[in-house]
């Protein structure tokens, strides 16, 4: 597998999803470094007090080895994975999903975008 060059902070900047709320600083980096791979993300936490999640966790679609391909990814980017699932949810008594679920150890680095 190849892993896409990523040279700054702006070249991740263009892969910043299109959402009523913000990426959480905690996770942006993150989330953006795995978009940039073609993963399709669908929901970030940086984690924490006052958060969805306990730990920094990011949720993504694919098939059965869409999982394996990001943990790849993040290990090849080094980011400190913490584990990886497979998930449902019961909606209404129905159960949903399934998609990926990979949390982290620690919040990303806050990297700001390039000022130029």
């Amino acid at each position: 597998m190849s892993v896409h060059a990523i040279h700054s902070p702006a070249d991740l900047d263009k892969f910043e999803p299109v959402a009523d709320l913000a990426v959480d600083p905690g996770i942006r980096h993150y989330v953006l470094i795995l978009r940039s791979q073609g993963i399709e993300t669908f929901e970030s936490c940086e984690g924490g007090e006052g958060h969805s999640y306990p730990e920094p966790t990011i949720r993504f679609h694919g098939n059965n080895g869409e999982g394996f391909k990001a943990l790849s990814i993040a290990m090849s980017f080094g980011l400190p994975v913490l584990a990886l699932r497979r998930t449902w949810d019961v909606i209404d008594g129905e159960l949903t999903g399934p998609w990926w679920e990979m949390t982290f150890r620690t919040k990303g680095v806050v990297v700001m975008p390039d000022a130029n």
